[in-house]
């Protein structure tokens, strides 16, 4: 194995699953004082606030507010950023699963690679 195989692999790795689950604990760590009611934390609203960063821009239909008074604006406005919370929650599931499916595959094929008997010490 030379240095820009494990290079590749490390890269590899950094991208499927490093930077998903360190993005994902990073917000809900930012998000998660927001969502406490009463001592217990709101998944669901926490789910929808962590989706944002990963959906927002992904929308492909912004709902403009026009013509609409202060009231009419910020609620459509908030009607966007539900619709990218919910797209960006269900990709960010989707993102972790491949996560730690890409982890399972990295240690299995771990464990079943067969040993170089030329490195054991003849």
């Amino acid at each position: 194995m030379t240095c820009m195989e494990v290079d590749k692999g490390m890269k590899e790795f950094v991208k499927k699953v490093a930077v998903p689950v360190g993005g994902a604990v990073f917000l809900a760590a930012v998000f998660y004082p927001l969502c406490m009611e009463n001592g217990q934390c709101d998944y669901l609203k926490l789910w929808m606030f962590v989706g944002i960063p990963y959906g927002i821009h992904r929308m492909f239909l912004w709902v403009i507010p026009k013509g609409f008074d202060i009231g009419g604006t910020v609620g459509v406005l908030v009607l966007n950023l539900l619709v990218g919370g919910v797209i960006g929650g269900i990709i960010l599931t989707v993102r972790l699963v491949l996560a730690v499916l890409y982890l399972g595959k990295i240690l299995v094929s771990g464990v079943l690679r067969p040993t170089d008997r030329r490195s054991i010490g003849r």
